[in-house]
């Protein structure tokens, strides 16, 4: 958010109204006389909720919030609450990053992107598709921030060249076409894969913690279900962009020499990025292929399985292990300079890394207090339910509540809920959760729902009302697809009854 006068009343509104309702939930309701620690649960969730939700304090702040408050308030011990804040999820973000950024340093994602723009047609939808595409593939392995950060100044360079031809009123609609285009591919590719956002990192910690004993999501079996979903959400957002909402002038014709203007002023490919593209391909399959793949009749079997040392590794270590190799690569540009260096950790988001532990804890603490089982028990009144009607409504409260929330914290809040809601109904766990971490990314209506959002909104290209017709209506396909396709390709994918409890969901 930014700082004006209506912002700062709303953070001031926000810091107040959240300890107002910390203190009536923990001192003036208390919880149920059988659960003494659920009243202070919902206390610090919704303290915490309040401040995500309004910015009272920055978001990494209000995450340390459980270091403090969990112990004075019997919620768990120090030492418990601060492995939340480091652990292996941590790791395989923090390899993945060092992966991305090495990419960003030495620019062979701007040389991916205007490569595929390059290649695309010159008509205004055919330009739209090339965006879409390039954004979401970009966005599957590394920041959506910086996805969106790169991609902006290569659209509004396009806009300008069509500008400087047909006149701004004629390009008007394609060039809110292209920011939104922007916005919305880095969310919608984010999901195809574990690392592709945040969100995705925190259902696989919640998941681990609350089922223990349940098979591992293996990231091969995330890309088997995500990415053809994801690539449906992008043809619907293209209809949406190319055919309805920003139809344009089908005389307009893209001269592509912008796009070949600034792919040659990167050169030949140098030594740097044929390395760091090795790697990346490297990282990605070790990725893919390390646990049983299962593709319809035949599975692929995982290099895990090769020798009982390798069983070992998770994809966070086989992240790190490449990443490491980045600081002791040469990069041939100067003299004793790697491919990173140490100024590399300051360019790591660590409030990323807070707001994901703080997420962790409050979930962890959803589950030790008994608070998700109690809120469960209150939602059995929709148990009656079909299941499809269940999986939808979840999908379309999370849509629109991560318009106001953080990605991760509608996440760690919502899942442990879900998971013992799941249990309770006798409801596979994987059937809610998954498809609500997939929602919680489907943030399309407002500037401040997404970083990719606010930063395609400082281009001036986009008012509020239309980012909001446009994403409202994105929204709601959104739930339905994901909805629709959840209900009969999850089961398939990952190999289970949907009607049937498995006996890792009880014996936790």
């Amino acid at each position: 958010m930014t700082t004006t006068p209506a912002v700062s009343r709303v953070r001031l509104v926000g810091l107040f109204s959240g300890l107002i309702v910390f203190a009536v939930l923990l001192w003036g309701w208390g919880g149920p006389p059988d659960r003494p620690l659920v009243g202070a649960m919902a206390a610090v969730a919704a303290l915490m909720s309040i401040w995500w939700m309004t910015e009272a304090v920055p978001l990494a702040v209000t995450s340390l919030l459980p270091l403090v408050l969990f112990p004075l308030l019997g919620l768990g011990d120090v030492r418990r609450t601060t492995q939340n804040y480091f652990n292996e999820i941590i790791v395989l973000y923090l390899g993945g990053f060092f992966i991305a950024l090495a990419m960003e340093q030495w620019r062979l994602h701007q040389r991916i992107a205007l490569g595929l723009l390059n290649r695309m047609g010159s008509s205004p939808a055919s330009v739209l598709g090339g965006f879409l595409l390039a954004t979401s593939l970009l966005s599957m392995w590394i920041s959506n921030t910086a996805t969106a950060l790169m991609m902006l100044p290569i659209g509004l360079a396009v806009i300008l060249k069509l500008e400087a031809t047909f006149g701004a009123e004629r390009v008007r609609p394609l060039a809110l076409g292209l920011m939104l285009a922007i916005a919305y591919g880095c969310s919608i590719g984010g999901i195809a894969t574990l690392v592709g956002t945040p969100t995705n990192l925190a259902f696989l910690k919640i998941y681990r913690d609350t089922f223990p004993s349940a098979p591992p999501v293996a990231f091969g079996e995330w890309m088997l279900y995500a990415t053809p979903l994801a690539a449906m959400l992008l043809a619907a957002t293209w209809f949406l962009l190319a055919r309805v909402f920003c139809r344009c002038d089908a005389t307009l014709r893209l001269d592509r020499s912008v796009v070949r203007a600034e792919l040659n002023g990167l050169g030949p490919m140098r030594f740097q990025e044929k390395v760091i593209g090795t790697l990346f391909i490297t990282v990605a399959l070790i990725w893919v292929f390390r646990s049983d793949l299962n593709i319809g009749l035949f599975t692929i079997p995982g290099w895990s399985r090769l020798h009982p040392a390798l069983a070992a590794l998770d994809d966070g270590s086989a992240a790190l292990l490449v990443a490491l190799l980045l600081f002791f690569i040469p990069s041939r540009a100067e003299p004793g300079r790697a491919l990173l260096d140490s100024g590399t950790f300051a360019k790591v988001p660590w409030d990323v890394l807070l707001l994901l532990g703080g997420g962790f804890a409050l979930a962890s603490g959803f589950v030790s207090s008994g608070l998700s089982e109690y809120l469960a028990k209150a939602l059995r009144d929709f148990g009656h339910l079909p299941a499809f009607v269940i999986l939808a409504l979840v999908c379309l409260l999370i849509t629109f509540l991560t318009e106001l929330t953080s990605n991760v914290a509608t996440a760690t809040m919502f899942l442990p809920v879900l998971a013992a809601w799941g249990v309770a109904e006798g409801i596979n766990p994987l059937m809610l959760m998954i498809p609500a971490t997939i929602s919680a990314s489907m943030a399309f209506m407002l500037p401040v729902a997404t970083p990719p959002n606010a930063i395609v909104f400082t281009s001036r290209r986009v008012r509020i009302a239309e980012m909001a017709r446009v994403g409202l209506a994105l929204n709601l396909i959104g739930v339905i697809v994901i909805a629709v396709y959840s209900h009969y390709i999850l089961p398939l994918i990952f190999r289970f009854d949907p009607t049937i409890l498995p006996v890792w969901a009880v014996s936790k």
